[in-house]
């Protein structure tokens, strides 16, 4: 047993992205401040010791839940490799070096569908979106798209991580590692 989850996972993520088309595609899962419960595919944008990464924009139903309740489980898939990943933990937000940086790397498409979209709002029309695109474009016409305040990324760091592997007689193979100040207890659970 690798005695370093987070090791762990990029190799099987590495191996994934041989026969997935998004193998960053994770479920993420909060608690609204009231209690209930809502789950979301978004997608990975780093990993390193410190956490999984992923951006939205803050005024989003997710970032209201993780706001409120800094707690998170996510869940990776791989069915063609049979391995399905579960992180637990707690949520941070991502600097705003870290935020301005990834911003600029993403397509201008998607700069200006940032700046855009009121997400998770109610649109009364696609024409309203599609106009708002427009104003957007048109704002930022000959010059690099800023990031706006409202969009950033949360990181979640986690306290648990669980490997799953599937096995034919339902006898799957899981590997829970349990963070424990700097490092990681490993255990086996039943299927």
């Amino acid at each position: 047993m690798n005695n370093d989850p987070i090791e762990q996972f990029r190799r099987l993520y590495n191996e994934a992205e041989k026969t997935l088309p998004e193998p960053d595609a994770m479920v993420l899962s909060t608690v609204d401040e009231d209690g209930s419960p809502s789950g979301r595919f978004v997608l990975l944008k780093a990993v390193d010791g410190h956490g999984f990464v992923f951006y939205t924009n803050l005024s989003s139903r997710k970032a209201r839940a993780l706001i409120a309740n800094p707690r998170a489980a996510l869940c990776f898939y791989w069915p063609t490799i049979n391995k399905q990943i579960r992180v637990e933990g707690v949520v941070e937000r991502v600097s705003d070096a870290e935020a301005d940086e990834y911003f600029s790397s993403r397509p201008r498409e998607s700069q200006i569908g940032a700046w855009a979209s009121a997400q998770s709002d109610t649109l009364p029309s696609r024409q309203l979106l599609e106009d708002r695109v427009a104003d957007v474009r048109k704002r930022f016409e000959g010059k690099p798209v800023t990031r706006p305040e409202f969009w950033s990324g949360f990181r979640v760091v986690p306290g648990v991580i669980e490997f799953w592997t599937r096995d034919a007689a339902r006898l799957h193979h899981r590997e829970r590692f349990s963070r424990l100040g700097e490092r990681w207890v490993p255990e086996l659970l039943y299927p």
